[in-house]
C-alpha cells in the first residue's frame, strides 16, 4: 500500500467548500422545483437535455451518459415521467436494444413553466454571489476535473452511445 497524500489546509477547506455548497446548491433546487411544478432536479434535467436534443430525444443510453446517471436510474425516473404524460419512450426498429426518450409537448409546456424560477435560483444561489474571475475559475477547474473523471480508467460514468448509427 501507497502513502496517503492527506489534504492540506488549503485543499481541505477547498473540498469542505465544494461539497457543502453543492448539497445546499442541490437542495435548494430540488425544492424549488418541486414547489413550483412537482419535478426534481434530475426529472428536470431529463426534461431539458430531451428539449434540446435533434427531435427532442435520445437514446437513453446516451441520456444516462450525458446526466452521468446509471441506465437503471434514468430508467425509473422516464417512466414516472412517462406516466405524468411528460416524455415519450420509444423502440428502435433497426436496433432492438436502443430505446429513445422523447420530451412530449405536455413535457415542454411544463420545462418552460419551469425554467425561469430554475435559472434565477441557480443565478441567486450561484452565479450572481461568484466574482467573473471566480466564475471562470469554477467553469475551467470543475471542468477540467469532470473530463479527467469521465475519461479516466475504472470510471463507473454509463456507457455512451454517440457512436451508434442514427435509429429510425
Amino acid at each position: 500500500m501507497g502513502h496517503t497524500r492527506w489534504l492540506s489546509d488549503d485543499e481541505m477547506r477547498a473540498w469542505r467548500a465544494f461539497t457543502n455548497a453543492h448539497a445546499l446548491l442541490y437542495r435548494r433546487l430540488d425544492h424549488g422545483l418541486k414547489e413550483e411544478v412537482g419535478l426534481s432536479g434530475l426529472q428536470y434535467e431529463i426534461l431539458a437535455r430531451l428539449s434540446g436534443a435533434p427531435s427532442r430525444e435520445m437514446r437513453m443510453a446516451e441520456l444516462a451518459g450525458d446526466l452521468v446517471n446509471s441506465k437503471s436510474g434514468l430508467t425509473y425516473q422516464v417512466a414516472q415521467l412517462e406516466k405524468a404524460g411528460l416524455v415519450r419512450r420509444r423502440s428502435c426498429t433497426s436496433d432492438e436494444r436502443a430505446v429513445f426518450a422523447g420530451i412530449t409537448d405536455e413535457g415542454m409546456a411544463l420545462l418552460e413553466r419551469a425554467a425561469p424560477g430554475h435559472v434565477t435560483r441557480v443565478k441567486e444561489l450561484l452565479i450572481d454571489v461568484l466574482t467573473p474571475d471566480q466564475l471562470q475559475a469554477l467553469a475551467d477547474g470543475l471542468g477540467e476535473a469532470g473530463r479527467r473523471m469521465a475519461d479516466g480508467a475504472g470510471c463507473s460514468r454509463p456507457d455512451r452511445a454517440t457512436e451508434a448509427e442514427p435509429c429510425e
